[in-house]
């Protein structure tokens, strides 16, 4: 198993900056600057003692001369207050406190306070934008998955949160600056909602420069009554949130009044590895269940994905290791002669050894009602399957994805394969063509070369398995033609051709010639598309993401309440095991509805390709900044490279 390849750590310093990319380099060096030139200024402050001049004493001794350059010059006082204050909210420095007082004891009340509420707006978007420039991109490189939840949270209602800590002063000025610079939230919306709540504030000390004589530590300002009321002004927008929230649920219900009564608590649409473990999930905690299929139990995992996928790989795998490999396990040579419709027998043989668990008699036994019918939701609340309507509490819908086919000139006047109707083979394809280079791709291009077929595999994008590093694609590529695989990445299909009998796939890379591939059989394994189509979800408005897949939040609920989603259907990951741990929220969710819910957890998502070697990896990646921060500790091992994990120190093969 190949679970990460490593960088060249044999090269010498001064060979890597020989290969460095001089504009990359440029902004390391302008931030470079940039953090030079705010130390400078820092230091500056510090050095000769300029906080001195930002005392309260200093402020309440200085008051007569202030006052008297404000009555002869007051635009050039007011503009080198404001340059003065946006300089020192912009670094961080201490000190805004008693600016803000000195707006109101040089300005007066209403001047002063737009001065200081202005000033601070400017300053804090300045550091707000440092923050974004310095450190931002780096944090993102190794907090990826953390900071779009984050940033996924801030969309919807970064401005409240901004807004609710400005109007609370409990919360540190700066670090609020740094927080939402790292984030993605926009300029206009920061500065907008920051000058807004900061507002309040602002006025509070402006209101106390008015009468400077009678304060003696900044702790007289910010009383603990003042604070109280702040921090009341500050949960204001979270009842406004609460108030807005309810009156969505009342539009929704008002829109799709509920039933006075249900039959069941769940109705699960989708009888695959997401369907089932949501099913099995609702049966164990004692609800009413009904779980809908229109065609077989078990979903595309069991019939036509991961088991018939693995047996046919397995089978492969023993075949290609007696060719090769038989002198080192002390066979001798012997003629032996694949026979593929056996082989297909032995797949067809795993389905149906499997299928047992998957079946309507073992979830019926559950305590799960099972239909089989064409499911199509009718409301937020009820589903209609052939004729007949069903009703409940919530609705999951998990109804899988389906090989995507592109829309390739020719493509319908052959009998294509697909990852479904491929295990109906009873024969070798002797010249076989596999489009694409992702995971199935690449897994049935190995097992059919390996079974005997003359296997050319065309990828449009410019290396197999993009989604992993670079070194383990070229690693694979590499074993892949060492195997009699023609591999052909940057290669766009354009046409296929059938004349005479003989079919063909024209393809192109870039602006070179095309190039005909002659073949018997094409699988098209280009990626999968979600089940959307046919159930209802569009009549009813349910919202879907640009990549077809149905739009969820954190708690896999869709813009409907009642209605959830999960596995292919929702995304983001195709996976089995992803379907399952999508489903158990869905599920708990679903059933908890307005008591209790939980936000599904994507941190730790394993991840594996089983071609040979297998190509597997869960948690942080190098391309996440890890690598850098932590060097692996690998070893190489016969057939396996082991490396470190998203885990710190633990190591696995």
């Amino acid at each position: 198993m190949l679970f990460r390849s490593l960088p060249n750590r044999s090269a010498k310093p001064h060979q890597v900056a020989l290969v460095a990319n001089p504009i990359q380099a440029q902004p390391v060096k302008r931030k470079i600057l940039f953090v030079s030139f705010i130390a400078l200024l820092v230091s500056v402050f510090f050095v000769f003692d300029l906080s001195q001049y930002l005392d309260l004493a200093y402020l309440k001794a200085q008051q007569a001369t202030f006052n008297a350059e404000v009555s002869e010059q007051p635009v050039k006082s007011a503009l080198i207050y404001m340059a003065v204050y946006i300089a020192v909210a912009a670094v961080s420095l201490p000190g805004v406190s008693i600016l803000t007082l000195a707006g109101g004891a040089l300005f007066g009340f209403w001047w002063g306070s737009l001065l200081a509420s202005f000033a601070s707006t400017i300053g804090a978007s300045f550091g707000f934008l440092v923050a974004r420039f310095l450190v931002r991109a780096p944090l993102e490189r190794r907090f990826e998955r953390s900071l779009k939840l984050i940033n996924r949270g801030l969309k919807q209602d970064g401005p409240l949160y901004l807004l609710t800590v400005r109007l609370v002063p409990i919360f540190p000025y700066n670090i609020v600056n740094l927080l939402m610079g790292i984030s993605t939230l926009p300029l206009r919306t920061f500065y907008f909602f920051s000058q807004l709540g900061m507002l309040p504030a602002t006025m509070v000390f402006v209101n106390a420069g008015t009468q400077l004589a009678g304060v003696d530590e900044l702790s007289q300002v910010m009383s603990p009554g003042i604070l109280g009321s702040l921090a009341l002004l500050g949960i204001f927008p979270l009842v406004a949130k609460f108030g807005a929230d309810w009156l969505r649920v009342r539009k929704f219900r008002n829109a799709f009044p509920p039933p006075s009564h249900v039959d069941r608590n769940l109705i699960v649409i989708g009888g695959g590895s997401a369907g089932l473990v949501a099913a099995y999930v609702a049966a164990a905690a004692k609800a009413k269940v009904t779980l809908i299929e229109s065609n077989q139990m078990g979903g595309d995992c069991l019939n036509t994905g991961c088991v018939p996928s693995k047996a046919l790989i397995n089978a492969a795998k023993q075949i290609h290791r007696y060719q090769y490999h038989r002198e080192i396990i002390g066979l001798d040579e012997v003629d032996a002669k694949v026979d593929f419709a056996r082989v297909m027998d032995r797949v067809h043989h795993a389905i149906n050894t499997i299928a047992p668990h998957d079946s309507i008699a073992r979830y019926e036994s559950l305590g799960v009602e099972c239909i089989k019918g064409q499911a199509r939701l009718v409301s937020p609340y009820s589903v209609e399957v052939d004729g007949k309507e069903l009703s409940a509490r919530a609705i999951i819908v998990a109804t899988g994805a389906k090989p995507a086919v592109p829309a390739i000139p020719g493509l319908d006047d052959i009998q294509y394969l697909t990852s479904e109707n491929l295990w109906l083979l009873r024969e070798l394809p002797q010249r076989m063509v596999v489009l694409g280079g992702g995971p199935i791709g690449c897994e049935l291009a190995q097992a059919f070369a390996r079974l005997g077929a003359q296997v050319t595999q065309v990828e449009m994008a410019p290396r197999l398995l993009p989604r992993e590093d670079d070194e383990v694609s070229q690693f694979v590529a590499h074993t892949f033609s060492n195997e009699g695989i023609t591999v052909l990445t940057g290669h766009r299909a354009v046409a296929f051709v059938k004349e005479d009998g003989t079919k063909t796939l024209v393809c192109q890379a870039g602006d070179d010639e095309e190039t005909s591939i002659p073949f018997d059989a094409v699988l098209i394994a280009v990626g999968r598309s979600a089940r959307v189509q046919g159930f209802g979800l569009e009549e009813l408005g349910v919202d879907l993401r640009d990549v077809g897949t149905i739009d969820v939040d954190d708690f896999l609920r869709t813009n409907l309440p009642t209605v959830f989603a999960a596995g292919d259907v929702a995304g983001p990951y195709q996976f089995t095991h992803a379907a399952a741990h999508q489903s158990w929220y869905a599920s708990v969710n679903a059933l908890l509805a307005g008591f209790y819910k939980f936000a599904v957890d994507y941190r730790v998502m394993p991840w594996c390709t089983f071609c040979d070697p297998e190509v597997a990896r869960v948690g942080i990646t190098p391309s996440h900044g890890l690598w850098d921060a932590f060097p692996p500790a690998c070893w190489w091992i016969p057939e396996t490279l082991w490396t470190r994990t998203g885990e710190l120190g633990h190591c696995t093969a």
